[in-house]
């Protein structure tokens, strides 16, 4: 598994936690920056994994900035990005069973890294759902795309 990360500064420390929590378990994680807690403009590192995720060079993506809303924002302007902020059990497992999230946005002024962690987990060990009412929204989603 191939998994992009990337974040602005308020990221910056949480990326690197992630990153090692990813690697710890086999995961091999392209980091595509900040590299430094200097401030940044988060929507180019949201596009450079979102670019990723779109080009199929990493299976799913990470971002991380204060609240996790401008990452997501500037990811899902990139066309087949499902972009999700995700901040409890429930949205972690519905972003990728409802919606086929394919990125998962995380604030670090919203969660403490022991909560990323554990919706990550639950994240990554969610299905893609099956039922059609989720696959035409999604159907409806990428039909939106095109327009």
């Amino acid at each position: 598994m191939i998994v992009s990360i990337g974040s602005d500064h308020a990221g910056f420390e949480y990326k690197g936690k992630i990153k090692l929590y990813l690697e710890n378990q086999g995961i091999n994680v392209v980091d595509e920056g900040t590299f430094t807690d200097q401030p940044v403009d988060y929507p180019d590192y949201a596009y450079k994994v979102a670019k990723k995720v779109q080009g199929a060079a990493a299976d799913f993506g990470v971002l991380i900035c204060g609240t996790g809303i401008g990452v997501s924002i500037a990811a899902n302007k990139v066309h087949g990005i499902r972009a999700a902020v995700v901040s409890t059990e429930f949205t972690a497992e519905s972003a990728k069973n409802h919606n086929l999230a394919n990125i998962i946005c995380f604030g670090s002024r919203v969660s403490t890294i022991e909560e990323v962690f554990h919706f990550l987990d639950i994240f990554m060990r969610t299905d893609n759902s099956k039922f059609k009412r989720h696959l035409d929204r999604v159907q409806k989603i990428k039909e939106i795309e095109g327009k």
